[in-house]
């Protein structure tokens, strides 16, 4: 479906004479599309099956062990104040029926992060794609997320962040999770030097 471009555009430019903008003054004059070209990218991933976004499955054959993957960039779009989250995530999972190239779990959380959202439904939604299109024996998602709802507005708590983890099968035991976590943690140690 897409973003409606000329509806978005109308909408910015009625919320800028909301605001007592003059819409049409020069520094705004190119705001509707600037901020239309910016929605259009952040909403991106609306109406898209994430099944579809899981390719170059291969049979897992012996694979056993946890594939981790840290550091994937994420941003999304409150859905209650319309405003970015960004920060990181770590995906692993324990293969089951199939393997994935690394390229498909980004795409897959940057794909599901790209629309009105919340953090703890978008961890969720990857665990259950990736668990669901590989038919993986466990899945992990930890999400660590800077909220400019949280930064800029209300209590303004600029260092917070906000921690959420979704697991699926053999991920949802303790002593599993946390060998996964040492792991991340280890790879979050070095990469600082």
């Amino acid at each position: 479906m897409g973003l409606d471009r000329d509806r978005a555009q109308q909408a910015v430019i009625e919320l800028l004479a909301a605001l007592g903008e003059d819409p049409t003054r020069a520094g705004l004059a190119d705001t509707p599309r600037l901020v239309t070209d910016a929605l259009t990218e952040l909403v991106a991933g609306v109406g898209v099956d994430p099944a579809e976004l899981i390719t170059a499955l291969e049979p897992a054959g012996d694979s056993v062990e946890p594939v981790v993957l840290t550091n994937i960039e994420v941003r999304s779009l409150c859905e209650h104040h319309l405003m970015p989250f960004i920060g990181i995530a770590h995906v692993a999972y324990v293969p089951g029926e199939h393997l994935t190239t690394l390229g498909s779990i980004t795409r897959t959380v940057d794909t599901l992060a790209a629309k009105p959202q919340i953090q703890e439904r978008l961890g969720e939604e990857i665990a259950d794609a990736l668990g669901d299109t590989l038919a993986a024996r466990g899945v992990l998602v930890i999400l660590d997320m800077a909220h400019h709802c949280m930064t800029s507005r209300g209590s303004r708590q600029v260092n917070s962040r906000t921690l959420t983890i979704a697991s699926r099968g053999v991920l949802t035991d303790v002593a599993a999770r946390t060998e996964i976590m040492s792991l991340i943690a280890a790879s979050e140690v070095a990469a600082r030097g």
